[in-house]
């Protein structure tokens, strides 16, 4: 059985920009050292300082060693040694990972020019990456989103060269999920077969400065509301052949926000299908201190599959989360092969 990791992360370096535009160089963020923080890694990015992700090397704490960060090194985040991430996969048991981005869990710029220069930059890298993998490091696409003339061609090329989704946080700017603005971009990725993945992360700069310190708030939030809102509008229903994906936020949220959309809907004469996950292409990432049970009692097994978190070093971070599940016994071979194989396999067109 093939193993897919439907999570892992890149930790984005100097080297990501390495791929702009002759006449974007300008926007190439520059090295930057904070008068309040002196000893961590910044950027300048539009003017502004950005804290580089994950830029220091383990050390060893008990979180690191829980999550598994301590045994990644900064050669395999940064994918500054692509062989050595694939020779890490190996002792992982990995076929496949699904790398998303770092950086752009939040937002990285409000300016147009720069949004789009640095994505283009990020998406040639990931297309790079992904030619000498031997197609076992796909990728999640950014889409400049603040140039929407300019999302269709990124994605043709990222569809060409490896991607296997599109990258979304479930706020965008001052949008959620079901603004006709991204209407466009739907239409698009479902004529290339293009899943849309909302990762933890929040892309409104307003919502990141509330929730300062609490990262449940901004990381897991907008993305449940993604989920809650493209259902209560009916927005699959505008795309049938497009599929979702709910990354990095567990799945025990799942039966609530069903009952939640149940009383909703019955308001307004709709009824929620027997399998609304199923029935709206929708699939969700679990972690292993999910009740898989509970949830597959609520929405069955066919939409469900499972991430590590590679390279990240936080509560939703397990490195041997794939492995640890198939040696649990806690599920059956068939649900097993599902969540590790058959499920990511479909949404991410592998």
């Amino acid at each position: 059985m093939p193993v897919i990791d439907a999570d892992c992360h890149v930790i984005e370096a100097d080297h990501t920009w390495a791929y702009l535009d002759a006449a974007d160089e300008h926007l190439r963020p520059q090295p930057y050292v904070s008068p309040d923080e002196p000893d961590e890694p910044f950027w300048l990015i539009d003017g502004s300082p950005a804290r580089r992700p994950f830029g220091a090397a383990a050390r060893g704490t008990s979180s690191e060693n829980q999550s598994g960060f301590a045994q990644t090194t900064m050669e395999t985040r940064t994918l500054g040694d692509i062989k050595a991430r694939l020779a890490h996969m190996d002792q992982l048991d990995v076929d496949v990972q699904v790398l998303y981005p770092t950086i752009y869990l939040t937002q990285i710029s409000q300016k147009p020019a720069v949004d789009l220069a640095l994505a283009k930059s990020y998406n040639r890298w990931m297309a790079d990456t992904w030619s000498q993998s031997d197609g076992r490091l796909r990728w999640v696409a950014v889409p400049p989103l603040l140039s929407m003339d300019a999302v269709p061609e990124q994605l043709k090329f990222a569809k060409e060269n490896g991607a296997v989704g599109i990258f979304m946080r479930g706020f965008e700017g001052d949008r959620q999920a079901a603004d006709p603005y991204f209407f466009p971009m739907y239409e698009v990725a479902e004529k290339l077969g293009l899943p849309i993945c909302f990762h933890a992360g929040c892309g409104n700069p307003s919502f990141v400065s509330l929730t300062e310190g609490d990262a449940y708030s901004r990381n897991k939030v907008p993305v449940i509301s993604a989920f809650h809102s493209l259902l209560a509008r009916d927005i699959p229903s505008k795309f049938p052949n497009l599929r979702f994906g709910f990354v990095e936020v567990a799945a025990n949220w799942i039966p609530y926000i069903l009952i939640d959309l149940e009383r909703r809907l019955e308001r307004q004469g709709r009824v929620l299908t027997k399998n609304v996950l199923a029935d709206n292409n929708m699939f969700v990432a679990c972690q292993t201190n999910d009740d898989f049970q509970y949830i597959i009692n609520a929405v069955g097994d066919d939409n469900l599959m499972i991430g590590s978190d590679y390279g990240h070093n936080d509560t939703s971070s397990e490195l041997e989360a794939l492995r640890l599940l198939k040696e649990s016994g806690t599920l059956p071979a068939a649900t097993l092969t599902k969540i590790l194989d058959t499920n990511p396999s479909r949404l991410y067109g592998l």
